[in-house]
């Protein structure tokens, strides 16, 4: 009897989206380099001023997150030293490669960036510092994500504040 021959769709490299346990991103892309998958994690230089001195270390652009190509049939690999929670496949892999190079070419130019929530009219948020925090509320402009509508309900009212977009955390 001959054995089955492996499924094709199971030995073609794909993308996943590998979600880490916390600040395990740098551990992570270690094992990935030491097993020869190719993958990416993004890196960003951080300057933290403490009392006398300056520090400056590398931080990942996406916390938490590592992109990491490999055979489907390799996947249970990712796993071995409980540094991942999940692999998330990407969908449209031609637009995320687009995206990838995006960032690539950003991290590259060596400009300031901050990384900011996605932020639509009529998303649900909540404020998660500064004087408001805890308070939750709806984004009035995408274009100025720093306007949010907070409601009154008994009033029927709502009260415009513009919040620091660093300051907001998408809510489900």
């Amino acid at each position: 009897m001959v054995p089955p021959a492996p499924d094709p769709d199971l030995l073609t490299p794909r993308w996943f989206v590998g979600h880490t346990r916390p600040r395990c991103e740098k551990k992570f892309a270690a094992l990935l380099a030491a097993e020869r998958f190719p993958h990416y994690l993004p890196l960003v230089t951080s300057v933290r001023r403490y009392a006398r001195q300056t520090k400056k270390f590398t931080k990942p652009l996406f916390p938490g997150y590592v992109f990491v190509q490999l055979p489907v049939e390799r996947k249970a690999r990712l796993y071995q030293q409980d540094l991942l929670a999940r692999a998330i496949p990407v969908d449209d892999e031609a637009q995320f490669l687009r995206q990838l190079a995006e960032v690539r070419a950003i991290v590259a130019s060596g400009y300031e960036l901050s990384l900011l929530p996605l932020l639509a009219r009529g998303r649900r948020v909540r404020v998660t510092g500064g004087p408001l925090h805890g308070l939750e509320g709806l984004v009035d402009d995408p274009s100025n994500p720093q306007g949010v509508v907070l409601s009154v309900d008994v009033l029927q009212q709502g009260l415009h504040v513009k919040v620091p977009a660093e300051n907001l955390q998408l809510l489900p």
